[in-house]
């Protein structure tokens, strides 16, 4: 049995309701929203472990929803959507959604989606303590802006070290080269994709060159990158 707590915003009553029995008969937590007007405030209220997201809700869409929250929690998230439409996807992927299934679905599938997905985030969550973050075999330290990778000293600049800490703070999950220039960049200035694949290709290099593990760093065609 599992006290994993689960929110779904949802607007159609009846499969929210049916999900939400899925999920209890599997032993977990599990709370109702049928629209999306106050669905960030509960995330930052309530002590939740998992969010299943439809796309399209009354009051905020799915997507607002899921950028809103991602700019301050790393909550995992599945999307429920009956667009099946490739754009919508990435979009999802682009703002951090960590699945998706598509209606009409199976509640069996998606409780083992769930259960998935909590199982990949709790083994590769990484450890923090005193503002010192660690994953694997490379450790950042937060107040002094260094990094140690294989316990090799190894020189980031201030943008490289940014975007080290926002793939490291949630391993497996993709980051677009948009939000990768949001977490590394201080100011409003606008970069190119390119700009941000020299600053990961950099990175690969320095980190692998102290670090005695394989590559961290994973390109995702066509969306970006993630550590893992």
């Amino acid at each position: 049995m599992t006290n994993k707590h689960v929110l779904i915003v949802e607007d159609e009553q009846k499969i929210a309701e049916l999900l939400a029995d899925y999920l209890k008969a599997d032993g977990y937590k599990v709370s109702i929203l049928l629209e999306g007007t106050n669905a960030v405030e509960t995330v930052q209220r309530e002590s939740l472990d998992f969010l299943i997201l439809d796309l399209m809700l009354p009051g905020k869409d799915g997507l607002s929803i899921c950028r809103e929250v991602r700019q301050f929690s790393n909550l995992p998230i599945m999307m429920l959507t009956a667009r099946v439409d490739e754009i919508d996807r990435l979009l999802g992927l682009e703002l951090g959604a960590d699945d998706y299934v598509c209606k009409p679905f199976l509640p069996r599938e998606v409780v083992a989606r769930v259960k998935s997905i909590l199982r990949r985030t709790s083994s590769v969550t990484p450890t923090q303590t005193e503002n010192v973050l660690s994953y694997r075999d490379v450790t950042l330290n937060l107040d002094k802006y260094q990094c140690l990778a294989g316990g090799v000293d190894v020189e980031l600049t201030p943008v490289e070290f940014r975007m080290l800490k926002a793939l490291m703070s949630r391993p497996g999950r993709v980051f677009s080269r948009d939000s990768l220039m949001t977490s590394a960049y201080t100011d409003d200035r606008v970069v190119s994709d390119r700009t941000i694949d020299s600053h990961i290709k950099n990175l690969r290099k320095k980190v692998l060159a102290g670090a005695s593990v394989e590559e961290l760093i994973h390109s995702i065609y066509g969306v970006g990158y993630k550590i893992e």
